[in-house]
């Protein structure tokens, strides 16, 4: 087992890049990828880093030359053939050769493209442009450069012994989180929080003791490369991205209110049924399920991602009845913001009623709450999101009004077109 303190205190080494390979990154991106090689191969896309949280100024914490040696490596890094072969030769979700030849062609020799950073307001303004497919796969790893890179900065100046007491009060926390999921029967979680992990190492620790602690109750990861090196399951669908850039895309109103079914009419197409989870809440998941069509209720489940998570699965309880559905028949996934007691909680309450599963993000990969002076350490909300397509404005309403974004002007005619009424605003702490 890597002795983490050992290697943060050695970083001088420069053994540890922070992102190592293109496939350090969520299965949901390559996936996603793929569909949109396939449909927007040359749609023109800006990526944007948001911090949420402002009072973190990570251009105050962050060293600017750093940050460009890692985002310079990162376009260095091209699809290694071991990589390749696992990616053309596993089986995923059951399916045999989930990427196609096609798409593994242009994969293995794509190097992400460059990108836009400057400083503003203690913040810094990382944006990438370009096609779709390429700009698409920065996301994931800009976020875990900033978040590894305000870790180092955090770090810097402890010893030796202060690092090891350090992780090993980390480890001791996770832990006691685990052995506080042990007892809960027919549970499924998986790690979902590589976009906002402490750091790589940390996050390959994580799995490993969720392997060990929970053994089949831990059904996988999101991250590619440790689902490869570990030989596990590798966990995703799809995200909000898709649904933000075909509304955007949108010629009229008719259109945009089409937009979201248009996503997963081509998500069917490109994975012949398989891997049917539905993300509603994009543009508000009450309207979005009042005005899906019926083939979308036989889907396999529902991803809840925003608002209230038990008013999220009592909403597609509902949905699923009035449709004629069976809900123990279908899989609801709990993913945002958890931490243990949450998992708890939310299994307790829907165990029996559907098949439930959890996609433990920040609070799993990056729980250093407490452990640092001044709280250096704790997660804070940072995202990357495609901000505009073909030069019109993306949006998000979400199901949280405190995650939305776009334009004001924007925003109400979304909320217009589909039907969205009074929200209730909740803390995003993650």
């Amino acid at each position: 087992m890597v002795d983490i303190a050992t290697r943060v205190w050695n970083h001088k080494w420069k053994i540890d890049p922070i992102v190592r390979s293109l496939i350090d990154t969520d299965f949901y991106k390559l996936l996603m990828c793929q569909s949109i090689f396939r449909n927007h191969p040359t749609t023109q896309v800006t990526f944007s880093l948001i911090n949420r949280t402002k009072s973190v100024r990570l251009a105050d914490l962050v060293d600017e030359g750093e940050l460009r040696e890692q985002l310079d490596h990162i376009r260095s890094l091209s699809l290694r053939r071991g990589e390749s072969t696992w990616m053309r030769g596993n089986t995923f979700y059951g399916k045999r050769q989930m990427f196609t030849p096609a798409f593994m062609d242009w994969f293995e020799n794509l190097r992400l493209p460059p990108y836009h950073l400057e400083k503003r307001d203690g913040q810094y303004e990382l944006t990438f442009e370009g096609n779709w497919p390429e700009v698409m796969l920065w996301e994931i790893p800009a976020l875990a450069v900033l978040m590894e890179l305000r870790g180092r900065a955090v770090l810097a100046d402890m010893g030796r012994f202060e690092l090891q007491v350090l992780y090993a009060r980390a480890m001791t926390k996770l832990w006691e989180k685990i052995e506080r999921l042990k007892p809960l029967q027919g549970l499924k979680v998986a790690d979902f929080g590589t976009r906002r992990r402490h750091s790589f190492l940390w996050q390959d620790w994580a799995v490993q003791a969720m392997q060990e602690g929970l053994g089949t109750g831990f059904t996988g990861t999101s991250n590619c490369l440790i689902a490869k090196n570990r030989d596990l399951e590798a966990i995703g669908t799809n995200a909000h991205e898709l649904p933000m850039v075909y509304a955007a895309l949108a010629e009229d109103d008719a259109a945009l209110a089409r937009a979201p079914y248009d996503v997963l009419s081509d998500w069917h197409e490109e994975h012949e049924g398989n891997l049917r989870i539905i993300l509603p809440d994009t543009y508000g998941t009450p309207g979005f399920l009042d005005n899906a069509p019926d083939w979308l209720a036989g889907w396999t489940g529902i991803r809840i991602d925003s608002g209230d998570p038990a008013v999220g699965a009592e909403r597609a309880i509902a949905w699923w009845q009035s449709r004629g559905e069976d809900p123990k028949d279908k899989l609801v996934i709990f993913s945002d913001g958890l931490d243990a007691g949450k998992i708890v909680e939310l299994h307790r309450q829907f165990a029996g009623r559907v098949k439930v599963s959890f996609g433990w993000g920040t609070m799993l990969t990056n729980d250093f709450v407490g452990l640092a002076p001044d709280d250096g350490l704790a997660p804070f909300s940072l995202v990357c999101k495609a901000v505009a397509a073909e030069g019109r404005p993306t949006v998000k309403l979400s199901d949280n009004p405190n995650k939305a974004m776009g334009p004001a002007d924007e925003v109400a005619r979304y909320k217009r077109v589909f039907g969205v009424g009074e929200q209730m605003g909740m803390e995003v702490v993650v």
